[in-house]
């Protein structure tokens, strides 16, 4: 049970820009509505946290210090864009998937933290992301597709090029699939976990294929899936469903855990991904 006000020490860290002179800019009074996405990545001998929220609010945030690496708001105020998920790369840049606004940037963050410029690249319903390093490419994942990207030019000047697409298992004919979440599978290098809106899949990315096989997949293979990752110290494996009566249908208060069977609440919460502490 996570009770903040009756046991404060549930919170180990953080983080709202609201109020905090370092992101005013980005306005996150009408930016920084219905945060979706916050996971730690090391660069640079850093631990940052990434970070968008569905108003347009991106940013990479130091850890603890909550200093800005880098931010920007797409579209503020609206959810045009709607901001799902974001990606450091090696050279300090961050690309961004924007589900509503059906596309893929990838931001020139590493020429400071206001940099504005980016490259852009279509992807409907894009959702997730993630940067191999074995293989030097931007994974994503949107409505019926989960694509890798090539980075070219330069850190100040970034471009995106689809090296390739594969289409996503549909449970019923003529239906999106409803890519969901992307998140490598801890222990397994060469696999992604994939949610959609019918599956929790496995990616095997040498042999191409979506594969169902994983341990505890009686459990963690279910319907609207929003987040599922593994820790690599334990082998557990966390995954967030909406439940009703609350005040978004995208909402939770439960995370549950799977390999031993458990479950975290957060009282009076409203979740919607949830993410082991795994800086890397």
């Amino acid at each position: 049970m996570w009770d903040p006000a009756a046991d404060p020490s549930v919170v180990r860290w953080r983080f709202s820009p609201l109020g905090d002179p370092r992101y005013a800019d980005l306005d996150p009074a009408a930016s920084w509505i219905y945060p979706c996405e916050a996971k730690a990545r090391r660069h640079r001998g850093r631990t940052l946290v990434l970070t968008t929220a569905s108003f347009g609010f991106v940013a990479a945030v130091e850890y603890p210090t909550g200093r800005r690496y880098w931010g920007t708001a797409i579209g503020p105020g609206d959810d045009l864009f709607n901001p799902h998920s974001a990606e450091i790369l090696p050279d300090g840049n961050v690309a961004v998937a924007c589900s509503t606004g059906a596309l893929v940037r990838l931001y020139a963050a590493s020429c400071g933290p206001d940099a504005a410029r980016y490259a852009e690249a279509p992807l409907k319903g894009a959702h997730g992301l993630h940067w191999d390093r074995a293989r030097r490419v931007l994974w994503a994942v949107g409505d019926d597709e989960l694509v890798t990207y090539e980075v070219g030019g330069t850190p100040a000047r970034p471009a995106l090029t689809q090296v390739s697409a594969v289409a996503l298992p549909v449970a019923v004919p003529g239906r999106t699939a409803g890519g969901h979440d992307l998140f490598p599978v801890a222990g397994r290098p060469g696999r992604l976990w994939v949610t959609t809106n019918a599956s929790v899949f496995q990616y095997d990315v040498r042999r191409r294929v979506f594969v169902r096989d994983y341990p505890g997949h009686e459990l963690i293979d279910r319907a609207k899936v929003k987040a599922v990752g593994s820790d690599p110290r334990t082998g557990q494996v966390l995954s967030t469903v909406p439940e009703g009566g609350l005040g978004e249908t995208w909402w939770t208060t439960k995370v549950s855990v799977h390999r031993p069977t458990g479950e975290y609440t957060l009282v009076k919460g409203g979740i919607y991904k949830a993410r082991w502490w795994l800086p890397s």
